[in-house]
């Protein structure tokens, strides 16, 4: 009989998250039941936010339990079906975890399956662009950001999932767009491939005195991927009623220390700014509308998706840690089986 593996959350990691953080086991598969379908999994979205999940303690959505399967995005394809929704052959997308199958039933809300169309995109593009990442940046930009046409946009990680497509939307509605990157060759990406006007190299430069050439007439929408030192930079440069999006702050998920608040935040009350979070699983009764007008960008070629895949669910403790080393260039993405 053939057999799952899977990946739980074995402890709650202090600092980077470490091999004897999790647990491998390895178990048949078992009959399904009535209503019930079987996943393959194809492909595994690997996001900072995973960090955030394995902590204990009140977020926007309960944290992954000790013993539990590691939650996750994937896609699939089903392999086994007593569910009128799915036909063996269909390709899904949803909560897989991380493990080789999914079972359970075809209309588990908390897995939330919809079927995917691999004739129209690659299945990866499901997991980046149209995905998660794509919403997220879709929905963060237009609903909390509030571009309007001419406003200067700066968008942090701009050479992974949610930046770059952050930073292509802004492009769209007429905005000029500045980027802040890891490497010279993140950079010449955002700038040469993706359309940004300019792109800050925070590695090797200064983002001060980049953020002084190429926002000459200050920000209006910073998006905010990584908080930390960079943020409280940009505040130093934000317009009056300039848009704070955070999304997220990967350079503190592995603090072991207090997380570093912006010192900053008086630019706020001067400029009458607002900073405000968001979480895409708000819009979730509208994803069908950003997937839709990002399909329209990328059928035209005014949007490009890219993605970084690691071969291998054996391979994950390693891939998902690419994502706090800066090491993945793209959407990072773990191929778990073809199909």
């Amino acid at each position: 009989m053939e057999t799952n593996l899977q990946f739980r959350l074995a402890a709650r990691p202090v600092g980077m998250v470490k091999d004897s953080d999790w647990q491998q086991v390895t178990e048949p598969l078992r009959e399904l039941a009535d209503g019930e379908i079987r996943i393959k999994v194809l492909y595994l979205s690997l996001d900072p936010a995973m960090r955030g999940w394995m902590n204990e303690g009140k977020s926007y959505i309960r944290p992954v339990a000790i013993g539990e399967v590691m939650r996750a995005g994937g896609v699939g394809v089903v392999v086994e079906s007593k569910s009128p929704k799915y036909a063996v052959g269909d390709h899904v997308q949803g909560g897989t975890g991380v493990q080789r199958y999914w079972t359970g039933a075809g209309d588990d809300r908390q897995a939330g399956f919809h079927k995917v169309d691999p004739k129209l995109a690659p299945l990866t593009t499901y997991l980046n662009t149209l995905g998660m990442p794509g919403m997220t940046a879709y929905f963060g930009l237009i609903e909390s950001g509030q571009p309007k046409a001419g406003d200067t946009v700066v968008v942090s990680g701009a050479a992974g999932a949610v930046g770059q497509t952050v930073g292509q939307v802004a492009r769209q509605l007429g905005c000029r767009v500045v980027g802040i990157a890891g490497g010279k060759e993140k950079c010449d990406f955002v700038v040469n491939e993706l359309g940004f006007d300019a792109c800050i190299d925070y590695k090797n430069d200064s983002v001060k005195d980049g953020l002084k050439q190429h926002c000459p007439q200050g920000v209006d929408v910073y998006f905010d991927n990584v908080g930390g030192e960079i943020l409280d930079t940009v505040l130093t440069r934000i317009n009056m009623k300039a848009r704070i999006v955070i999304c997220g702050a990967i350079s503190q998920y592995n603090n072991t220390t207090a997380v570093k608040g912006p010192s900053n935040y008086l630019a706020l009350l001067v400029n009458r700014a607002r900073m405000e979070g968001i979480v895409v699983f708000d819009y979730a009764d509208r994803y069908p509308i950003g997937v839709a007008a990002l399909a329209g960008w990328m059928k035209d070629g005014k949007i490009k998706s890219k993605e970084d895949i690691v071969q291998g669910l054996e391979n994950f403790p390693q891939a998902l840690n690419m994502l706090f080393e800066g090491k993945n260039f793209g959407k990072l993405v773990l191929q778990v089986a073809t199909g």
